[in-house]
């Protein structure tokens, strides 16, 4: 069987990624021979809709499930109109997520398990809602910003290496990078709007 998972390098030994549509790369893997194939998210760097552009990426190539740690709904309803299930794993590597899923260790999800922009990456928020202070909120604000979207965090599973803390790390500066930059772009046009008003 031809499975993917999420993977935050190119090889079976590379930690699993927990985003889905803004994951680095795609490992494909044969369940039977372990034989694999690293293919870089061509969705990554997508302004909006990245989920749903690598969920078609990875059911084309020919995916028949997803190990993943989180699903968002776009994502999640263009692999389930393919037949293909997803999957979550909790951390590791990429080895241990295709054995995990070969043992039948893995959840299979009835439905998306985030809510939408929820990558790692810089999601598109249309105003203001009700996030909790987590950028997930669903307002219907007439602001036309990008808004940031700071995943949900979890403790480290145990036994996670201290390159995986490293990497989440450093995903959480590019994440501050990015929010600061917005939130600089949000006060220009707030005054540039104040302004004219």
């Amino acid at each position: 069987m031809r499975i993917v998972v999420t993977a935050n390098g190119t090889d079976l030994d590379a930690q699993a990624s927990p985003v889905f549509g803004r994951c680095p790369t795609y490992i494909f893997v044969d369940t039977e021979t372990m034989t694999f194939e690293a293919v870089e998210n061509p969705a990554i760097g997508a302004s909006g809709g990245a989920g749903i552009q690598a969920a078609q990426f990875v059911v084309e190539r020919g995916a028949q499930a997803v190990v993943t740690g989180n699903a968002g709904p776009n994502a999640y309803n263009v692999l389930q109109s393919a037949n293909v299930p997803v999957h979550l794993f909790g951390g590791g590597t990429v080895r241990e997520a295709v054995e995990a899923y070969k043992a039948g260790g893995l959840e299979s999800v009835a439905g998306a398990n985030v809510q939408a922009h929820t990558g790692m990456g810089m999601g598109r928020g249309m105003g203001m809602g009700r996030g909790m202070g987590r950028g997930m909120g669903r307002g219907m604000g007439m602001g036309m910003g990008r808004a940031a979207v700071v995943p949900p965090t979890s403790p480290a599973p145990p036994g996670a290496s201290a390159g995986s803390r490293q990497e989440e790390i450093a995903a959480l500066k590019d994440m501050a990078g990015g929010l600061r930059k917005q939130l600089a772009e949000v006060m220009e046009r707030l005054d540039r709007l104040e302004k004219e008003g």
